[in-house]
């Protein structure tokens, strides 16, 4: 049920906006850290979001933090193949494990009806909660799935088991409700902060700068953006996912990790816009395995290497200097593969490939005539070279047995006549 873009995205982004590499690892000691969710509700503002100031500025589990961009991030994301988000309240008052929480019914019946039924499920499939509040009108009891991009509206606690059974099993359509197509681009950002720390400080003032991107450049009705719960690797925080149809209209759901306020306007810009991967801060893709995750990133990287190497060879090498050239663009990588191919491509061997090259195409030229024409033609190079294999004495020999035998032939011949 996935959809393409109707209209096209435009956006401009400030000079100042760069892009991060990322690295490294570090156990999650904090993901046991729990809040008291009535404290955490204190710490949050506009609907449980910080402000930028306190989560920027926080030394320990702000973007600051000791550990924030120390681990690899590719591979970092399980196999699944389908996410489910129900909509319901928001992170001020998320208890630490909603999907178990007594006193919030539905996702709690929820949550166990899809780990009932999952080995019937023919898809892997992952469930959140994301906030039920999609700016326009309260939602609890939606669901979004993706990469089906669909909405059914208004679950409830007595229509579970039926929705889990018609929807994700025999991935059907839940009768009550009408499933309605999902357009656009979806952004999911982990600020679960009764959960982990960490995620309380970055979330949400990631969710304010999306929104505040979103404005500024008329994304409205293209991009969303909500607040979800806990995804796991909290050290990676901030956390994000990216749910969309690329350029070939298949829908794909990106996990990005390490994101900071100043990455907002590059991932709208590349990701969503241009359908880009950030590979600084990419974590990993919806529907690969961890080893195809790394592997899809290596050949990213490759391509954009070789792409990067041919650019720079082709303005460098209308400069005087190809060195000053080099070192004008501080690229000694480049320079060094550059000047490392450039020596390999020695004369001699230039030359003596493009003879044997000549050569090569001559030949399947000739063979491919010889062997595409009438049987006549192609006896006659074998009967050239067998006359030329003879010597000068032997041909007399041959010519004058014949005679001989064509003078027996007429003899005998007359000799019948006679009789």
């Amino acid at each position: 049920m996935a959809s393409n873009r109707d209209e096209s995205l435009t956006f401009t982004i400030p000079p100042s906006s760069s892009s991060h590499s990322s690295p490294i690892t570090v156990s999650d000691q904090l993901d046991s850290y729990l809040t008291d969710p009535r404290s955490a509700s204190g710490s949050f503002q506009n609907d449980g979001l910080l402000s930028t100031g306190d989560a920027a500025a926080d030394p320990e589990f702000g973007f600051s933090r000791p550990d924030f961009r120390q681990s690899p991030l590719a591979g970092t994301v399980k196999f699944y193949q389908r996410h489910v988000f129900l909509c319901y309240k928001n992170p001020r008052v998320w208890p630490p494990r909603i999907e178990a929480a007594e006193f919030d019914r539905l996702p709690r019946l929820l949550h166990a009806a899809v780990v009932a039924r999952k080995s019937h499920m023919k898809k892997e499939t992952r469930l959140t909660i994301c906030e039920g509040h999609d700016g326009t009108e309260t939602s609890n009891g939606d669901v979004l799935i993706f990469p089906d991009m669909v909405r059914y509206r208004r679950l409830t606690h007595f229509d579970v088991e039926t929705f889990v059974e018609e929807v994700l099993v025999k991935d059907g359509e839940w009768l009550p409700g009408t499933p309605e197509s999902l357009r656009g681009s979806y952004v999911f950002v982990c600020s679960h902060g009764s959960r982990d720390r960490r995620c309380g400080f970055c979330g949400p003032v990631l969710v304010s700068r999306f929104r505040e991107e979103i404005e500024m450049h008329g994304l409205q009705g293209k991009v969303f953006v909500s607040p979800c719960s806990h995804i796991g690797e909290s050290e990676y925080a901030g956390n994000a996912i990216v749910f969309g149809p690329c350029m070939n209209g298949q829908v794909t759901g990106h996990w990005y990790g390490y994101v900071a306020p100043d990455d907002i306007p590059l991932l709208l810009q590349q990701h969503i816009v241009k359908g880009e991967i950030l590979d600084s801060l990419w974590r990993g893709q919806m529907g690969l395995s961890v080893d195809e995750q790394k592997k899809k990133q290596e050949q990213r990287l490759l391509l954009n290497g070789l792409r990067d190497l041919e650019e720079s060879s082709q303005v460098c090498r209308s400069q005087d200097n190809f060195m000053s050239c080099c070192q004008s663009n501080g690229d000694s990588s480049f320079c060094q593969n550059y000047v490392s191919a450039e020596k390999r491509k020695d004369p001699d061997i230039i030359e003596t490939q493009a003879k044997l090259s000549a050569d090569n195409k001559s030949s399947e030229s000739v063979v491919s005539r010889i062997n595409s024409g009438k049987g006549a033609l192609r006896k006659f190079p074998s009967m050239t070279t067998w006359l030329d294999g003879w010597e000068q004495e032997d041909t007399y020999a041959t010519l004058a047995v014949i005679c001989a035998a064509v003078s027996v032939a007429i003899a005998y011949n007359c000799y019948k006549q006679l009789r």
